[in-house]
């Protein structure tokens, strides 16, 4: 799919990755809609932008506004369902209208959007819907259980709803950025990567998103080989990749992590 003239939907655009990917958007020729809770980030991002941009303010924990996005954001031929709640933690340490709010804003959010707004894109036989998950949608580890069933929710439905719209002109990919620098959840929390670990920037989910788009990618893993690896072997060895993890700090950091996002459920 070319990008040029086609009019684009990013979620969490304020900030973090939905920042980078819209400005990479853009760069191709789309006229972008920006959404979040931050008008004022928004706004700023739109006046860099210079043209082709708009801006929607929306609170996509209220399922009003996600039906007021969905219809003022008018005929979108790209969707990139990028909002996410931080939600790092036990499963214990959630109460019931923070889990709930979770996996609405992390989940149920992109899915409600994907069934507003792909059926027009079947109609006019071309469109694209992103996903940007995390590598905790393909490896589960401690103090992210909520996060994780999140995001393994989410690839599962990409995956589903690829094959829904097969040969109808819609693509659909789901991109998993690990550990990013600059930017992110990860970026926001401010901890030290064990020794040997290395971050992806902004500008290469970024990437990925426009990878995913005109090539049709079904999935895209944002990540070092060796980080990349891990999400492979969960696949069919998973208490192994959680063994390794675990003897490599991966509760210590997450259990640090947690700490610092706890907040901002």
């Amino acid at each position: 799919m070319h990008l040029a003239g086609r009019r684009a939907l990013v979620t969490g655009a304020a900030g973090g990755l939905g920042r980078a990917i819209a400005l990479a958007l853009h760069a191709r020729g789309a006229t972008l809609v920006l959404s979040g809770r931050n008008r004022q980030g928004l706004e700023t991002l739109a006046a860099e932008m210079g043209d082709r941009a708009e801006v929607i303010t929306a609170d996509l924990a209220m399922a009003e506004e996600v039906e007021r996005l969905a219809a003022d954001s008018g005929a979108v031929d790209v969707l990139v369902a990028n909002a996410a709640l931080p939600t790092s933690g036990r499963y214990d340490s959630f109460t019931r209208e923070e889990l709930d709010r979770a996996m609405t804003v992390n989940l149920t959010v992109p899915m409600q959007l994907t069934r507003a707004l792909a059926p027009a894109m079947e109609e006019r036989g071309a469109g694209h819907v992103v996903f940007i998950s995390s590598l905790n949608g393909k490896v589960a580890t401690s103090n992210a259980s909520v996060y994780a069933a999140a995001k393994f929710g989410m690839r599962g439905f990409s995956f589903g709803l690829r094959q829904d719209l097969r040969g109808t002109g819609v693509g659909v990919s789901c991109v998993f950025p690990g550990f990013i620098s600059e930017a992110g959840m990860w970026a926001d929390g401010g901890l030290e990567l064990p020794p040997g670990i290395r971050q992806r920037s902004p500008g290469q989910v970024a990437g990925a998103v426009i990878r995913g788009i005109e090539r049709d990618r079904a999935e895209i893993d944002v990540a070092p080989f060796p980080v990349r690896i891990g999400g492979f072997v969960s696949g069919f060895a998973p208490n192994v990749v959680a063994t390794v993890t675990r003897r490599f700090g991966g509760d210590e950091l997450s259990a640090a992590l947690a700490e610092k996002q706890r907040s901002k459920r």
